[in-house]
């Protein structure tokens, strides 16, 4: 059970108090057409002299007199630092994880933004890989933040970004994401109000349960010295009484599904304190691991079009 003061005790763990936005500065880089919507390759200040590529995805028809919900999609880790911004949007990596083009195709205007460390924000740096990774994290550290932290505040920038088109209905914004791409779900949800419907595929590792089965997760995963007053779960419930989906895979071995039941009570126990439990909702599927079934898919997008039409 997370302690009374867990939230302030949370953001002095990532780092402390969020800088004042500096301006955007948006740039469109190149447009290219696909079928039923357009791909926008942008850049955006996140803060001074730190610019973050994304690809933005609209569709066709949608403009700023017919505008539509926005939903960001964070990318997945998968050691495929290579890859961000670019498998969501359907231009490369595993068609399983194009999800960002299939909510386009749905009607949404979708943001894909690079992941410090990740495709254009890692290919710009000497350091590669898991080398860039490690070498990022302990640079916060040092700084007195933590990777999460910047993460956090990146995201934030992300729906800055996408409020400020005119082809987005700003008062109808989600995010998506699965594996690395959840992680950041619960970890922005707590900060990020004007995200209304939140949805993380196949990601709540507890340090319980990363202590206990000598788990190595990704760094993002790791806010120093929160576990003396909460664990993830703590975190993730930060984000009532707004509308959260998390599915989950039984045999997922980066969320050890024992860990998983309990960490969703946790959840649950938060909304039905704010009487929102129809804002929470969760779903194992039996004999499967990590990945995005056409289940979770499912449940996916019947959650966006409840909460954000």
């Amino acid at each position: 059970m997370a302690t009374a003061d867990f939230k302030e005790r949370l953001l002095d763990g990532l780092g402390g108090e969020w800088p004042e936005p500096c301006p955007l500065e948006p740039v469109v880089r190149e447009v290219t057409q696909q079928d039923g919507y357009r791909i926008e390759s942008v850049t955006y200040a996140v803060e001074p002299g730190d610019r973050v590529p994304a690809l933005l995805l609209v569709p066709d028809g949608v403009d700023a007199k017919q505008q539509a919900p926005g939903i960001c999609v964070w990318h997945q880790h998968a050691g495929q630092w290579h890859l961000g911004k670019s498998e969501p949007a359907g231009l490369a990596g595993n068609p399983m994880h194009h999800t960002g083009a299939a909510l386009a195709k749905e009607g949404y205007v979708v943001l894909c933004p690079d992941a410090l460390g990740f495709e254009e924000r890692e290919s710009a740096e000497r350091l590669k890989g898991g080398e860039l990774e490690r070498f990022l994290f302990l640079k916060y550290v040092v700084d007195g933040k933590c990777m999460a932290w910047k993460n956090i505040l990146d995201m934030r920038r992300a729906v800055d970004y996408l409020v400020s088109r005119p082809e987005v209905r700003a008062e109808s914004i989600g995010c998506y994401g699965h594996s690395m791409g959840s992680s950041h779900t619960w970890l922005v949800g707590p900060w990020e109000p004007r995200l209304k419907a939140l949805v993380g595929n196949c990601c709540l590792p507890t340090y319980a349960g990363i202590h206990e089965l000598e788990i190595l997760h990704c760094f993002p995963n790791f806010v120093p010295g929160i576990f003396q007053y909460g664990d993830t779960p703590d975190i993730a419930a930060l984000i009532a009484p707004r509308a959260l989906h998390l599915n989950f895979g039984e045999h997922d071995s980066g969320s050890p599904i024992e860990f998983v039941r309990e960490g969703v009570k946790v959840i649950q126990q938060s909304y039905e304190s704010m009487h929102a439990e129809e804002n929470f909702s969760y779903y194992i599927e039996e004999d499967s691991g990590h990945v995005l079934s056409d289940e979770m898919w499912r449940r996916t997008k019947a959650f966006f079009e409840k909460h954000l039409s």
